[in-house]
């Protein structure tokens, strides 16, 4: 058998740094341990006889661990990875990539695999499409100012309005909504009846022009950066969204699921996705917490929901939208690329 001793001089490092920091180097250490303690070896076997037979097992392994995996450290991206699967159609929310130019963006994109953008401005949608990229949905009003106070109606209703008619200009079928913030002397009961009304004022607009209206469910609990969460959001839980959802009663007005949000504030995400899956017309993804990467500095097991999504029919599309904390930008959405392409 081969001697721990000997695998330590063999190697750089120590055996202890290599766990620590995975990769590779640990998945070759595990499985020349596993060698030593059950693989009965010549004595004659060469050093390099010895490392072939640990490289192939273990270029299996790291292949294997290179698919899409749950907690994928950066190392385990390639740094020209483009997607190969396909069956999740990837979009950007092009605002958490700021300062990064959005042509750059763009091409990016491109080249990654992704098939469309989204949160950029109404300006770049040629160039956009230019690049035969879609425009996965069309913002509208704010998410501070919403239908939950009357006050905000008109504007709201008009920013709806035009929403469409940009998103029918672009082929695009969906446009985003919120409920606004809680503001005081407005009850919830007041603020339910308040969003319903605006909503279904434009509803028969979009229904006309064949696109659907898409409520996001925003966290209230993180207070940390003012696009991290937002403290006093009316629609904070995802099933409160789903029951204004349902009293609207319209195939044309659906939920905005955010993966990020509803693991922060209701948790059991792949159950929530099955359970409310009539109901769901858009995904964004980032890592919870911090809303920065999808690796494994956060929880949220990633290739699992994409299969979830899979498995309920979903065939919209999921839009990226963290915000990068590596300093390649571009690595960092590739990463997230290759941890959605189930």
């Amino acid at each position: 058998m081969i001697p721990i001793s000997n695998l330590r001089k063999w190697l750089p490092g120590t055996h202890e740094k290599a766990l620590a920091g995975g990769g590779p180097e640990a998945i070759l250490w595990r499985l020349l341990s596993i060698m030593n303690q059950s693989t009965p070896i010549n004595d004659g076997l060469s050093r390099r006889q010895a490392f072939q037979t640990a490289a192939a097992t273990c270029a299996g392994a790291a292949l294997a661990s290179q698919d899409a995996a749950a907690q994928m450290p950066r190392s385990f991206v390639e740094p020209d990875f483009q997607i190969r699967n396909q069956r999740i159609r990837q979009s950007i929310m092009g605002w958490t990539f700021n300062p990064m130019p959005t042509p750059a963006l763009a091409k990016l994109c491109k080249d990654i695999g992704l098939v469309a953008m989204e949160g950029v401005g109404r300006e770049h949608y040629p160039m956009i499409k230019q690049l035969g990229l879609q425009i996965s949905l069309v913002s509208s009003h704010g998410f501070d100012k919403g239908p939950f106070n009357v006050a905000n109606h008109d504007a709201v209703i008009k920013s709806l309005r035009e929403a469409i008619d940009a998103a029918v200009q672009v082929g695009c079928s969906k446009v985003i909504t919120f409920t606004g913030m809680k503001e005081p002397g407005i009850s919830d009961e007041e603020g339910v009846k308040n969003c319903l009304d605006a909503w279904k004022k434009v509803l028969g607009y979009a229904e006309e022009k064949k696109v659907t209206l898409c409520l996001e469910h925003l966290n209230s609990r993180d207070n940390t950066h003012p696009m991290k969460g937002h403290p006093g959001y009316f629609g904070d839980h995802v099933d409160f969204c789903v029951e204004l959802i349902k009293r609207i009663g319209s195939p044309n007005f659906k939920l905005l699921f955010d993966i990020y949000h509803v693991a922060i504030m209701d948790g059991d995400v792949i159950r929530r996705i099955r359970q409310h899956k009539e109901f769901i017309g858009h995904i964004h993804t980032a890592g919870v917490p911090g809303r920065a990467e999808l690796d494994d500095t956060q929880e949220v097991n990633y290739p699992a929901v994409m299969r979830a999504l899979l498995e309920i029919g979903y065939s919209g599309h999921v839009a990226q939208e963290f915000i990068p904390t590596w300093p390649d930008r571009a690595l960092a959405l590739r990463h997230a690329a290759k941890v959605c392409d189930v």
